[in-house]
Parts: structure tokens; sequence; C-alpha cells
């Protein structure tokens, strides 16, 4: 796997030929759990897809996961929420970095880039949204995983897809 900077992702995706273009995969990485959101063809609009359980012991299972959701979907990106904190080191930034380097190190994952997006209150948004819903502990967790992904994913296709229809519009 391969770090590159947000816009770089994006703008790399879309140089890319019709044929070559594909989907992004959000993920929400947490200590139990890591959510998954994927965008559509277009890279407009992100939709829930599932949750995996996260353990050490699992990271090659993982990996073989992602592998067939790569295949699966088309998928060329992963856009991994972090805890960008300014005035210190969130708690949780280190275990999505851990997170990350478990997964490359399996190398089944080798030419996929990746990059952070800031996830910060995604979680604490769908839980307070679920709240009123009273659903069973279990499945409000794993609700909240997903839909936290979908709005780490969401917010940086609308970052980019709107930081790239500013660029065209200055070419004009």
């Amino acid at each position: 796997m391969q770090y590159v900077k947000p816009l770089h992702l994006f703008q790399n995706l879309l140089k890319a030929h019709a044929l070559e273009r594909g989907r992004l995969l959000g993920l929400d990485v947490g200590d139990k759990y890591v959510g998954l959101a994927v965008s559509d063809l277009d890279n407009k609009i992100a939709s829930p897809l599932s949750v995996l359980i996260r353990k050490k012991i699992n990271i090659d299972l993982m990996a073989s996961d992602f592998q067939s959701l790569i295949s699966e979907l088309s998928v060329v990106g992963f856009i991994v929420g972090y805890p960008f904190d300014r005035r210190r080191l969130a708690p949780n930034a280190s275990q999505v970095k851990l997170f990350i380097d478990d997964l490359s190190e399996k190398g089944k994952l080798d030419g996929l880039k990746y990059t952070f997006w800031d996830e910060c209150f995604t979680s604490k948004n769908v839980e307070l949204l679920l709240k009123p819903l009273s659903l069973h502990p279990i499945l409000a967790k794993t609700i909240v995983d997903e839909f936290a992904a979908v709005q780490i994913l969401q917010a940086y296709l609308d970052y980019t897809n709107k930081n790239e229809s500013r660029k065209q519009i200055g070419e004009m």
C-alpha cells in the first residue's frame, strides 16, 4: 500500500482512462470494528458497505477480505478516517496507523493507494442520530461504524469534487 496526498489520489483517479477508473473505499478504523463505505462509479456518493471485526490475529483474513472487495467492486484506493487534532496526538491516531501498517505488511494490497481524511466527530454524529431509535447496543455499534465510514468518504468526495469543479471553472 502506498500513501498519497488526498488531492493527488483523486486527481490521479480522474486522469485514468475510463476503463481504469474505480471506486474508493472509506474506512472507519475502531478498536473492535472497521466500518466500510464504498463510492459509486462516478465517485460522487458514498454508501454503507459492511463492518469487519478487527483483531490483531485476523489481520491476514482482513487483508484477504479487502482483496476480494477490491476485485468485486473495482476499488482503486482507500480513504482512511484519521483523528486529526492539532493540539495533541489523539489516542486513536496511533491505532489507525498501526492498522494500516499491519495491512501493508501482509503484502496482499501492494499497489493500492490510500490517504487519510479527518474523521472528527463522525462516530459521535451517527450515535446522536441513532439514540432515539433505542437499538440493541451491538447493532447500534456496527451501524455507527458503517455510517461513520460513509461520513468520512462522503466528506472526502465532496471536498475533492468541489475542488475539481473550481479548478475546471478557473480554466475556462
